[in-house]
């Protein structure tokens, strides 16, 4: 089985990463596809509460959901570890569950904790190196990267995009995670701007409070660009947004 395999990171904590991979794992799920979701690590929550795997599988579907480390504080991964006298999580045990879901199933997604560069352990290792190893494996990894909407954005973006061009790590393109119901100057603008920061694509914009929608299917084939399984249009979203 020819699998894709998506590492979905954000531009920071708190942009709609697990909204925006619970969507394009239902976009897929709609196509007919086996999808499975990988949590490396996640941190401040306890053991018996649902984690974000668990959360894109109440609003994709029925899906493979795994996760290989959890951690109490809500904290980097390697401090978060640290501070709980728990292991480390290495690249090395990502490509081992990353390579066994792709087996079996069309697309998996890795769903990071932060940013591209937060840490995982000592030694500094961050998601970056996960999806490195992963593709060093011989595996078809890419990189998408969720975004905020609005003024700050672009800088984040453009850092982002540099890391990952360093690692020669393939940035599939740029998703919204949350776009506003009233967008201002700045987000109508940033349409055009954010993939010139990324070089590469926008593809998509997921609405302001997407997981509370009564369809949420629906709303993930609308708001993704086909290239991530919907009927989104770039241009013609931008157009029609388009600043004064």
């Amino acid at each position: 089985m020819n699998a894709r395999i998506l590492f979905v990171t954000g531009t920071n904590t708190d942009v709609g990463k697990t909204v925006a991979t619970a969507a394009v794992a239902s976009a897929a799920l709609r196509a007919g596809r086996k999808v499975a979701v990988l949590k490396p690590g996640q941190t401040g929550i306890s053991p018996e509460e649902p984690g974000d795997a668990a959360e894109v599988r109440r609003l994709a579907g029925e899906l493979t959901i795994r996760e290989l480390m959890r951690y109490p504080e809500p904290l980097a991964p390697d401090t978060a570890a640290r501070r709980a006298g728990m292991p480390y999580l290495s690249p090395a045990e990502v490509v081992t569950e990353v390579a066994e879901l792709a087996a079996t199933h069309d697309l998996v997604l890795v769903e990071g904790a932060g940013g591209l560069l937060v840490r995982y352990d000592d030694e500094g290792r961050t998601l970056a190196d996960q999806a490195r190893a992963v593709l060093d494996a011989g595996l078809p990894a890419e990189v998408l990267l969720i975004a905020s909407a609005g003024l700050g954005t672009l800088n984040i973006v453009s850092l982002t995009a540099e890391a990952l061009a360093a690692r020669e790590l393939p940035l599939a393109g740029v998703l919204v995670g949350s776009w506003p119901a009233e967008p201002g100057l700045a987000e109508r603008c940033n349409l055009a701007d954010l993939p010139r920061s990324a070089g590469a694509p926008l593809l998509g914009a997921l609405p302001e409070r997407a997981g509370r929608a009564e369809d949420f299917a629906a709303l993930a084939v609308t708001a993704l660009a086909p290239a991530l399984g919907g009927t989104w249009n770039a241009e013609q979203f931008a157009h029609a947004h388009r600043p004064d």
